[in-house]
């Protein structure tokens, strides 16, 4: 068994994950969350992973709401939306820009959103997240902030250890009850499904240390996202901008 054997097995095309390539940054996302989890139960370890997935539409890099490549288009979208009086959920626009010019809208591997919980994760990880927010799209500090959020309960106050077990593999059920870790109930059946295929490959993988420098099938096209399905803990906000611009094309 070896870090060979982990991406033999996400990319296989039965797996649920990937299909049956990976770019080089998805295999650089991986490394990196490898080595944030590195001695975490498998688990939890899986559940991390599938949590990454889902909420960066699959490439394994840290990611600002909506998925937006810059704050500016973020806060658009964000703005478009609100607007419309399509979110109805959010009772405050904290995603416009402050006195200071910054924007606390959601950023990383998990939506960290609102000064006050990129200010509680900064202090946690020694990093100035309120002096510079975007620190948070850094991959090193995006993993810190999945690993430790959701193993010490930043995000919810639940703990993965609330739901997975400290060895061996995790129960169906189990991997749906985690999504409360970080979302409540939001898409948790397939979250679950995603931590199942990864935890096939962290079991596959065994204690191999050593990283993959390089794709084992680089390719320039990233899996696209099912029908109906937008990852993300901002999911249903970006099934509402998709819709919004889509009926403006028109």
């Amino acid at each position: 068994m070896s870090r060979a054997d982990f991406y033999t097995i996400i990319r296989r095309r039965d797996s649920g994950v990937f299909g049956t390539s990976l770019t080089q940054a998805q295999v650089e996302g991986c490394e990196t969350l490898l080595a944030a989890s590195d001695g975490l139960p498998i688990s939890h370890r899986a559940y991390l992973f599938a949590t990454a997935y889902h909420e960066t539409a699959y490439t394994m890099r840290p990611v600002r709401e909506t998925l937006a490549d810059t704050d500016d288009k973020a806060i658009a979208r964000l703005e478009a939306a609100w607007a419309k009086g399509k979110l109805p959920w959010v009772k405050r626009a904290y995603w416009r820009k402050d006195a200071d010019g910054k924007s606390w809208l959601g950023r990383g591997y998990v939506q960290l959103t609102h000064k006050a919980n990129y200010a509680k994760a900064g202090a946690k990880l020694g990093v100035d997240l309120v002096g510079n927010p975007d620190l948070a799209m850094q991959p090193t500090v995006a993993a810190l902030v999945l690993v430790r959020g959701c193993s010490e309960g930043w995000f919810t106050g639940k703990r993965l250890a609330d739901y997975l077990p400290a060895s061996g593999p995790g129960h169906p059920d189990a991997y749906m009850g985690a999504r409360w870790v970080v979302n409540g109930t939001d898409k948790a059946r397939l979250i679950a499904l995603y931590a199942r295929d990864f935890e096939r490959a962290l079991v596959a993988m065994g204690d191999d240390p050593k990283p993959v420098a390089v794709s084992p099938a680089p390719v320039s096209v990233v899996k696209p996202a099912p029908a109906g399905e937008y990852p993300g803990f901002w999911a249903a906000i970006i099934a509402i901008i998709a819709s919004f611009f889509k009926k403006e094309r028109q």
